[in-house]
């Protein structure tokens, strides 16, 4: 795996930066840019790490962003605006963040002579709301204009287009990640499961919407982490887009509010709420091109995860 280098996370405060910063300062030094919204970090033991240098900042800011660059050979842009509620709020945020915000991550990336990655997260969302064993090579598909859920989706997929042509155009050596449903210890934000086990930890009623049908394929964090270590270290990632998640652990979403509610031995009820708004009803990743060019194998299933995952929230309630 790698070492020695100097590593830009954008968005790094975050669920998945947080982990991410934590494998990588084993041997790395970690630049971690963000603007707090979503503070993962935050509490961490991380903080103080004397490889770590934590810059607060906004993607939007791209002389700020340059800065932050200067020096740093790989970078990790997961700086995003997430979360249904979130984009249902802010549409014109979501997009800014996701287009300027990416635009001025390349931009910067380019002009830092000897970056050897650019590693852009993208969204499952791509596929719109069936997506069934879905590959890297399969037609996107988005929504109407003016649903809010899709504009995250289509600002997303515009960021891969932009990072992959700046492959081709410029010879940055980039790629782009679609993660399917990660969840784990630390997650911060509006996460099925990081909702579910909250509730059920106090014994409040879990809420699914509409009948719960909806169905999931469920990625446990240190797997997706692992996966992002392997784009960053193999040059047969470049120029590519991988489906990242865990193909075995999948349920509804009833299904596994049961199983939170089992595991954690909550007396938490089941209680069905109408949502009228657009909902991916089936999202299943093929993860076939991760395994045979990354060598990705997800290890973590949804039992096992869960049971992490709960233990950990247990311990901090």
């Amino acid at each position: 795996m790698i070492s020695g280098s100097r590593i830009l996370l954008t968005g790094g405060g975050g669920f998945i930066g947080t982990s991410l910063a934590r494998r990588l300062l084993e041997s790395n030094d970690v630049v971690v840019f963000d603007n707090g919204h979503r503070d993962a970090m935050k509490g961490s033991r991380l903080l103080g790490h004397p490889r770590l240098r934590v810059i607060q900042g906004d993607v939007l800011d791209a002389a700020a962003l340059r800065e932050a660059m200067k020096g740093c050979r790989m970078v990790v842009h997961l700086a995003a605006i997430a979360g249904v509620d979130t984009v249902l709020k802010m549409p014109v945020t979501t997009m800014k963040v996701s287009l300027i915000g990416t635009y001025n991550a390349l931009e910067a990336a380019v002009a830092e002579t000897g970056v050897l990655r650019f590693v852009d997260f993208s969204t499952s969302e791509v596929f719109g709301a069936y997506a069934y064993k879905v590959t890297e090579g399969d037609v996107t598909t988005l929504g109407a204009v003016g649903e809010a859920r899709w504009t995250y989706a289509v600002s997303k997929l515009a960021t891969e287009h932009l990072a992959h042509n700046y492959h081709v155009q410029y010879g940055l050596p980039a790629v782009s990640i679609r993660p399917f449903n990660i969840y784990g210890p630390g997650q911060v934000g509006e996460g099925a499961i990081h909702r579910f086990i909250v509730r059920a930890l106090r014994g409040e009623d879990l809420e699914l919407h509409n009948d719960g049908s909806q169905i999931r394929a469920w990625c446990y964090i240190d797997d997706i982490v692992e996966a992002v270590m392997l784009v960053l270290e193999k040059p047969e990632a470049v120029g590519h887009a991988f489906n990242i998640g865990n193909t075995r652990s999948v349920c509804t979403i009833y299904d596994l509010a049961r199983h939170v509610v089992r595991i954690a031995g909550s007396p938490s009820k089941l209680r069905f709420v109408e949502w009228n708004h657009p909902d991916v009803e089936l999202r299943i990743p093929n993860i076939d091109k991760a395994r045979q060019r990354l060598g990705y194998e997800p290890r973590v299933d949804l039992e096992e995860g869960l049971e992490r995952t709960i233990a950990w929230y247990r311990e901090r309630s």
